[in-house]
């Protein structure tokens, strides 16, 4: 059976920050398998990864940028640095002196894969962008036009991010209405295919959270109940659920230990999207129930 002779399934890729690098092995089992996407919709780090992997990119190629991006602190700064206004005029178009609000789209410009075009147009797999109008109190899907601010509009996490001004909208993160948007991505025909990595608050040794990580945690709780509500009312054909929780949402610096301590989910996605989508390898991989630690199937 060739590459493009399976079904069509369209992939939709959730918020969760760091937790969300264990995407890379969902879009590494497609790889193996050889099957591709017919849309890809995410939100948040869900549309980075969505958007690397529509312009081309293979899981390999964004697993290997990942590594290199987050190999240590001082690398990381140095791209921090890069992204910082380099005049008066900048400056103040930023908004001025905000702290704790860092410019999404000039991050994104310094941290993305060079392979990412600049245009929605120019990706080789149709992608959605989730992203909340702030002033029209509603999620929007953007999938034509500037690719790197409506990604900046959907990481735009209050706080840590300034909300990001894309045409006539005002954006802000993505997950405050869709964390993980499979719904956009049903009723046409084909099987659909969602990876949810939000997580869930941990205890960290009987400490209070820290204003960050209360802010950060009640954001995910709400991911939670949204994506839960979601999955009761219409699942999507397949979800894979990789246990993210352990790790907290800024923790970019752990990078291995994120593509270590979920590299089940690899073969889980294999096997599971290979009966899915009627290919060879269904029966590979691990046991049903080692299976069900990392994989949840909704058929």
């Amino acid at each position: 059976m060739g590459a493009a002779s399976h079904p069509p399934f369209a992939l939709a890729l959730g918020g969760g920050g760091a937790r969300g690098i264990a995407h890379i092995h969902v879009l590494e089992a497609m790889d193996e398998l050889g099957v591709r996407p017919a849309r890809i919709a995410g939100s948040s780090i869900g549309a980075m990864m969505g958007a690397g992997y529509a312009a081309g990119l293979t899981g390999a190629d964004i697993r290997a940028h990942t590594l290199e991006t987050f190999v240590h602190r001082r690398a990381v700064a140095a791209r921090v640095w890069q992204a910082r206004p380099t005049s008066l005029r900048d400056f103040f178009a930023d908004g001025g002196v905000r702290f704790g609000q860092l410019n999404a789209v000039r991050l994104l410009k310094v941290f993305l894969p060079s392979a990412i075009p600049e245009r929605f147009e120019d990706l080789s797999i149709p992608l959605g962008v989730m992203a909340t109008d702030f002033f029209a109190h509603v999620e929007c899907e953007i999938d034509s036009g500037d690719l790197v601010s409506a990604l900046a509009g959907s990481i735009a996490l209050p706080a840590v991010f300034r909300p990001v001004r894309r045409e006539d909208r005002v954006l802000i993160d993505g997950g405050i209405f869709n964390p993980l948007p499979f719904d956009r991505l049903s009723g046409q025909g084909r099987a659909v295919v969602a990876v949810d990595v939000n997580g869930a608050p941990q205890a960290r040794g009987g400490l209070l959270p820290t204003p960050m990580e209360a802010m950060v945690g009640a954001s995910q709780l709400m991911m939670m109940s949204i994506i839960e509500t979601k999955l009761r009312v219409d699942p999507p054909d397949l979800v894979f659920r990789p246990d993210v929780s352990a790790f907290r949402v800024f923790d970019f610096l752990r990078t291995p230990e994120i593509l270590s301590a979920t590299s089940g989910l690899k073969e889980d996605a294999k096997r599971a999207l290979a009966r899915l989508l009627d290919r060879p390898g269904a029966e590979a991989g691990r046991s049903g129930a080692a299976a069900r630690e990392t994989a949840v199937a909704v058929i």
